[in-house]
């Protein structure tokens, strides 16, 4: 049943996440044969304002007794803190100990760690958040690489437009793909999307305290068409093959070779956001060698295809995407 829903909304509240929860479920779509939600928005204080960063506040009409009979408690994203009100923790609790199904939206997840309702349990939240959070609450069960978890009575989304995919697939899962696929037009946005926040996570080249390996990165960058082993790696560096291979997994977290795909998959996704080559050109191009090889290890990497990324991400001329 997804009929009654109530989104829980805190101080320092993020206002877009807020907006797609109100605009999935608060908008009455009955006319055009959508789902009928009792939708309210819920706040400790009833009728007291909570502001945002952006400088405006809402006035939450219904205290948190309106989560008694929800089908439904959305988590919208807010501020990351140290702590949250005892009251809506316990709310939330309860929500839970109901059957009530709980759904965040980014940071929302936040909330519902700092509840307890996240432990041992599979969830996400926006990847910038991942090693804070699995800090903060090591007993979840973190995938920071997904758009959104399904983990039965509680799903968790990623950064911000992934509340989006998360409450449509929530729709979906209780009342169907037509009712899902009304409400994706009307917003006109897509009912499904590919992929997952691997995509959009940029990967800088790490910095490493280690002078000796500068010159060795360099040289690898410099012309990632070149092969290496970690033996001649040593040489440059004047170390031990084993001691190369302790310092370099100890600065970058990896080993060479898991380097230096990653770095060839960093540049293919440049040049499929600014150049005209062809899949077996950028192969040729960041030393991936053919396409088959270069698509096997984007999409285990990045999340999709190189095409499906090309198609998100390319850059036109005019400014435009």
């Amino acid at each position: 049943m997804l009929h009654t829903i109530a989104a829980i909304v805190v101080e320092d509240f993020t206002p877009f996440e807020l907006g797609v929860v109100c605009e999935v479920f608060g908008v009455d779509r009955t006319g055009e044969g959508g789902p009928a939600f009792d939708f309210r928005v819920c706040g400790e204080h009833p009728g007291e304002p909570l502001y945002c960063a952006q400088g405006f506040a809402v006035v939450p009409a219904v205290g948190l007794t309106g989560l008694a009979d929800a089908d439904l408690v959305v988590v919208p994203a807010a501020a990351v803190r140290g702590d949250y009100s005892p009251a809506v923790l316990d709310a939330l609790r309860a929500a839970s100990e109901r059957g009530t199904t709980l759904l965040s939206v980014c940071s929302g997840a936040y909330l519902l760690g700092a509840a307890g309702l996240l432990d041992d349990r599979k969830c996400t939240t926006h990847w910038r958040y991942a090693d804070d959070f699995r800090r903060t609450f090591p007993r979840a069960d973190l995938d920071p690489d997904v758009l959104f978890v399904d983990d039965g009575s509680i799903i968790t989304s990623a950064g911000t437009a992934a509340g989006i995919d998360a409450c449509l697939h929530l729709v979906r899962r209780e009342i169907g793909s037509a009712a899902a696929n009304l409400i994706a037009r009307r917003m006109v946005v897509a009912p499904h999307r590919e992929g997952g926040q691997r995509q959009f996570i940029d990967r800088p080249v790490p910095e490493t305290a280690d002078a000796s390996l500068q010159p060795v990165l360099a040289e690898i960058l410099d012309d990632l068409t070149v092969e290496h082993t970690s033996a001649e790696l040593a040489r440059r560096a004047s170390m031990s093959t084993r001691t190369l291979l302790r310092r370099f997994t100890a600065e970058t977290g990896t080993t060479p070779h898991r380097w230096l795909t990653l770095q060839r998959i960093r540049h293919a996704q440049h040049l499929l956001e600014d150049s005209s080559l062809d899949v077996e050109q950028i192969a040729r191009a960041t030393g991936m060698g053919t396409g088959p090889l270069l698509r096997h290890h984007f999409r285990r990497i990045v999340g999709v295809t190189p095409k499906e990324y090309r198609a998100t991400f390319l850059h036109h001329p005019s400014g435009g995407r």
